[in-house]
């Protein structure tokens, strides 16, 4: 009888299926722990930003070559297993024992609490898919409702309402969907207060060859020359009162 191998780590071990009395040898690939620097372990889930802290065990997972163990389930060992196909299914167990602790792992301690009792890590996955992907469906509504809902007043900066627009389009690119740049850019147009009525006319034969970012710096160009004007109108409406009480005294003085 041949000899047993040990799989190394990263190597190729075969893995045994049976038909027809005969065996057949398939590719086992044992974790790759010597690789785990190839991609970062991501941060310990919360119960925010499923999608995001999925893609990025996903990809911890593939590089310790223990992705598969999400969706495969053990092999079968057979009426009469030899020594070679035993060690082979105990070596995959133990790779989906790994698989199931890294995921553990990246749960925050109240969640691990929670999954820790799953049979093993394709149950595991497949719980939090379902819970948190709902979840997120629900999370993808009300970030869309925030774009819709959006609405620019004087009574905050341009930069401040920039700073939130950016805000929104960040939550709405975390839930995967993507809104063009000439999208933005009319959007943020079409919601300029009445009282930026001219500003807004004017844009909008602009909007088509408009970057978003020279929308922006117009925008806050406007604001310092309303400021600006505003400020001059106060200083004169000041004078004018000044002189009015001047001259009202200078009456006053000249009837006594």
């Amino acid at each position: 009888m041949a000899s047993e191998t040990i799989p190394e780590s990263g190597s190729v071990h075969p893995n045994v299926q049976h038909g027809g009395g005969t065996m057949y040898a398939t590719p086992y690939v044992a974790p790759a722990h010597g690789f785990v620097g190839l991609s970062e372990r991501p941060e310990k889930f919360n119960g925010n930003d499923f999608k995001w802290w999925q893609h990025k065990m996903l990809l911890y997972l593939t590089t310790l070559n223990l992705a598969r163990f999400l969706q495969e389930d053990a092999p079968d060992l057979g009426d009469n297993p030899d020594r070679q196909t035993v060690a082979i299914v105990d070596a995959w167990k133990h790779s989906k024992f790994l698989c199931k602790n890294y995921i553990l792992n990246g749960l925050d301690n109240a969640l691990c609490n929670v999954y820790s009792p799953m049979l093993n890590a394709k149950a595991l996955w497949e719980s939090l898919e379902k819970k948190y992907k709902t979840e997120d469906a629900g999370s993808k509504k009300f970030v869309v409702g925030k774009f819709l809902d959006l609405k620019i007043v004087d009574s905050k900066t341009v930069m401040n309402q920039v700073q939130e627009f950016q805000l929104i389009l960040r939550d709405i690119h975390a839930e995967g969907m993507v809104l063009g740049e000439s999208f933005q850019v009319a959007a943020l147009i079409e919601n300029l207060p009445p009282t930026w009525k001219d500003f807004k006319n004017y844009l909008k034969h602009k909007r088509k060859e408009i970057k978003l970012e020279d929308l922006i710096v117009r925008w806050k160009i406007e604001e310092d020359n309303r400021q600006s004007a505003n400020l001059e109108c106060s200083y004169f409406s000041r004078i004018a009162a000044v002189l009015g009480d001047y001259r009202q005294e200078t009456v006053s003085t000249v009837a006594g």
